[in-house]
This record gives structure tokens, sequence and C-alpha cells, in this order.
């Protein structure tokens, strides 16, 4: 019974936020191309508010234009780009995307790489760390030579980046309620690896969580992606989380 107490807090804790309950879904817009984005954004409708546009539309030659026009239609952008290289470069890139009209932006690396981004990321961008990856597991941490624990590793990658300076961070919902207990209440939690209770799973993603289980375990926001893309019926898919989010925050 501690445990639900415990979640149902974490709910009523993060809707103290003035986070807009739509827009607590973040859809993951992974499609090879401006067209094929533009068709699935009219396709979802007022169904979803918050845009992710990552890698694959960011090798397109149409990222920015995506951007642009995602903002014209009153959408907020998560410009998911990992950045990750020396702090320079890093802080560099970061000052010509706060430019560019996006809500949020990632980054990839150690406290150093983490503060030259939040330095340069003005008054309207977010920056969020990556912690680990949702697609990475116990023994791949392993392979690479990383000793301390999976769940440990998130937390000591999470502080850092928001004493760097960071507004928050990328991670599972299987370690978020250990993150809202270690950073507090302001920093941003946003969760990829979601997949809905009635979702048949076999894809890349290891540590997932569903979304009522993200919330409850103190994330801020939800990113969604294959779930709705390629649901038969991609507004309805969207509309299901909406509720679901909606029946937790009102």
């Amino acid at each position: 019974m501690s445990g639900r107490i415990a979640s149902v807090s974490a709910v009523h804790a993060n809707a103290s936020r003035s986070i807009p309950t739509r827009e607590r879904l973040i859809f993951a817009l992974d499609v090879p191309d401006l067209a094929a984005a533009k068709k699935l954004v009219g396709t979802l409708g007022d169904a979803v508010s918050f845009y992710k546009i990552g890698l694959e539309l960011a090798t397109s030659p149409h990222y920015f234009e995506l951007l642009r026009w995602l903002a014209e239609q009153d959408k907020r952008v998560f410009a998911d780009l990992k950045l990750y290289d020396i702090p320079a470069t890093v802080g560099a890139a970061v000052r010509q995307l706060a430019k560019s009209g996006a809500s949020f932006l990632t980054v990839h690396g150690d406290r150093a790489i983490t503060a030259a981004a939040a330095a340069e990321k003005g008054n309207v961008l977010q920056i969020l760390a990556v912690t680990v990856l949702t697609s990475i597991g116990p023994r791949d941490l392993a392979d690479m030579g990383i000793t301390l624990g999976l769940e440990a590793l998130v937390e000591l990658r999470a502080k850092q980046a928001v004493e760097a300076g960071c507004d928050g961070v990328i991670a599972s919902g299987l370690e978020a309620a250990r993150l809202r207990a270690a950073l507090g209440p302001r920093p941003l939690i946003v969760t990829p690896g979601i997949r809905p209770a009635d979702s048949a799973g076999g894809d890349d993603q290891r540590r997932v969580v569903t979304p009522t289980r993200a919330f409850e375990s103190g994330a801020d926001h939800i990113v969604v992606g294959r779930p709705i893309r390629d649901a038969a019926d991609p507004r309805r898919a969207a509309a299901a989380i909406q509720d679901e989010i909606a029946a937790l925050f009102g």
C-alpha cells in the first residue's frame, strides 16, 4: 500500500507544475522526410501538441524547416539531437539552436559538456541531459567497461547534469522514482521507452514502462513513438494516451 501512496503523491506533486496536461505527451516524429512528417502531424491533429524531432530527420535536408513549420502550427518542439563533442563546440551549437524556437534540446556527456550547453541556452530553450539510453541494459554497461550499476550510473549522471545547470534529464521510467527522490521537485524528468499496457512490444527498447507508471514515478513528460506511429489509427492511439494522462492529472 505504501508504494501506491508514494506513486499517487508523485503524480500530485508533478500536477503542481505549470505544464499543460496535453503537453505531457511528446510524440517522437521518427519519419524519414518532411512530407512524411507533415502528413503524420496532420493525421494526429489536436491529439498531439508537443513533437520530438531527432536524428533521422536531422539527416534530412529539412530539419529546421520542419521545426519552424511545427512552431507555426502552435506545436512545441523537442530537438532530440543528443549533442556530444568538446565543450566549446557543444556550447556554440546550443547558442545557435537557442534561436530556433525549440523548447527542449538533448545533450550527452560529462559535467563540462553539460555546463557548456547550459551556459548558452538562453531564456527559452531548456537543456535535458541523457543519462543512459533506454535500449541499454546492465550487460551492455559491462561490455563498455562500466562497473557502476545501471541505476547508480543514471543517478550520478543526472545529479552532475543538474548541478551543471541543465533543466532536467532523460531517463527511463524505471529510474524516475529514484531520480525524483534524489533531484527534488524542480528538475524535469522526461521519460522515453513508453509502452501502453496493450502494446505488443518486440522492439529494441529494454527499459520500458506504461504511461501511468512513468507519471506515478515522478516523470513530467513521456515520449512515445512507435506505439502511436505504427498504430492502425495513430490519432486514436495518441488520444487514448492523452485520456490516460488526463485521468492522472485532471
